[in-house]
């Protein structure tokens, strides 16, 4: 009597079958984890240079609209020369009550400059009490600089230059961001925002109207 072996003709998976598909498998995990990466990483840059923008942009705003009243209520641009203002610091007066040509008032007498220590730029108020006269406006900034447009007559503006004069109209404002060491992505980066300020007080926009 013969007995039948019913497994007879069963087929399997063979090592050969299985190393190719486990191999098969770890390719495809592994373009998906460079892929889940790449995302990542374009994710961290994208969010680090919106918070840059935004660091930027708000560092112009503050400037500029204080800038733009520099000399307000006063015979001239307000820019105070002589060495207070130049490409790495900006010194101006304002007479925002217009009341007096003295500048007594918080506000009225304002230096920014950047501080490379705390990367921040400090708004100094000369006219404030002791204690709060130096405050931070932003941090985060990479560096803060200033450039200087001379306008006379109906001759063609002279600039940028890099201390103002009594015939300074306009102030170029710019403002960098270094951004943040991202891991795959194309390093470093910055962002720089550019603001040309016009000085409402100055003799030459005083002319125009």
């Amino acid at each position: 009597m013969k007995i039948q072996n019913k497994n007879k003709g069963a087929s399997g998976f063979s090592i050969v079958e299985l190393i190719i598909a486990m191999t098969i498998m770890l390719i495809i995990l592994g373009l998906v984890s460079t892929l889940f990466s790449k995302s990542l990483a374009t994710r961290q840059r994208e969010s680090s240079r919106t918070d840059a923008l935004t660091s930027a942009q708000a560092a112009l705003n503050v400037i500029s609209r204080e800038l733009a009243n520099s000399g307000y209520g006063l015979a001239g641009n307000g820019l105070v020369l002589g060495g207070d203002s130049d490409a790495q610091k900006l010194h101006f007066l304002s007479n925002i009550r217009n009341d007096n040509e003295v500048i007594t008032d918080p506000g009225e007498n304002i230096t920014y400059y950047f501080d490379p220590a705390t990367q921040s730029i400090l708004r100094h108020d000369a006219n404030a009490a002791a204690a709060s006269q130096t405050s931070t406006i932003i941090n985060r900034i990479s560096s803060l600089s200033f450039a200087y447009f001379d306008y006379e007559g109906n001759n063609p503006p002279t600039g940028p230059n890099l201390t103002p004069t009594v015939n300074t109209s306009r102030v170029r404002v710019t403002v960098s961001v270094s951004l943040e060491q991202v891991l795959g992505q194309v390093n470093p980066q910055s962002v720089v925002l550019v603001s040309d300020v016009t000085l409402r007080n100055s003799d030459y926009m005083l002319r125009q109207y």
